[in-house]
């Protein structure tokens, strides 16, 4: 099945959102190396992509006729693309500083908010691998892949304590904004699979 065009649309508003972000970042890469801003870079757009990947979760009948492809198909195109961003991320900063980045630190409460990148970074590689358990545990699979949330709510934070780019109330307001998105998502979804069992069990 072809692109519908409320699947151009979705993809036009990623790259419009895309484009702003870059824009109110930039000002914040003058004058900085080339690893920090690549650091930043990875950072932001990673976890732009891991949210549209949570984003799209509730909506499988949807995506599907938008895009024109099976759900998990495009799921897993925009789950590819965050995880490299994000792996990326610390990778740079690692580059930049030491392999102590992707070591949690529980020095003390605000320490590990500060760095709680760095346990999210655990948790994203969990999540993926139980989604690759879907045929083989169906009954246990999905507690683990839902750590996606814990992971999006470590990194908003993380950034929110430390990030330079959030610094920019713009910024701060579109990645809140996708968080506080995600967990609408993911009540919205319960709803749904509430609903659903309740009128199977009729």
């Amino acid at each position: 099945m072809p692109l519908k065009r409320a699947g151009a649309f979705f993809l036009l508003g990623i790259a419009v959102l895309a484009v702003i972000i870059a824009v109110l970042a930039l000002p914040n890469a003058v004058d900085v190396d080339l690893t920090r801003s690549a650091v930043r870079f990875f950072g932001l757009y990673g976890f732009l992509f891991l949210s549209i990947t949570v984003l799209v979760t509730p909506f499988l009948r949807e995506v599907t006729q938008a895009f024109g492809k099976p759900f998990l198909k495009v799921h897993h195109i925009f789950a590819v693309i965050g995880l490299v961003l994000i792996t990326l991320h610390p990778v740079f900063n690692a580059i930049e500083f030491s392999l102590s980045v992707f070591v949690p630190n529980f020095a003390s409460w605000m320490a590990f908010w500060r760095l709680a990148g760095r346990p999210a970074f655990i948790l994203i590689y969990v999540a993926v691998f139980a989604a690759s358990l879907r045929a083989k545990a169906p009954k246990y699979w999905r507690a683990f892949h839902a750590l996606m949330y814990v992971v999006l709510l470590f990194g908003i934070v993380h950034a929110n304590l430390i990030g330079n780019d959030f610094r920019s109330i713009g910024i701060a307001l579109i990645f809140n904004a996708l968080f506080i998105a995600s967990l609408v998502g993911f009540v919205f979804k319960r709803y749904r699979s509430y609903k659903l069992k309740e009128r199977l069990s009729r």
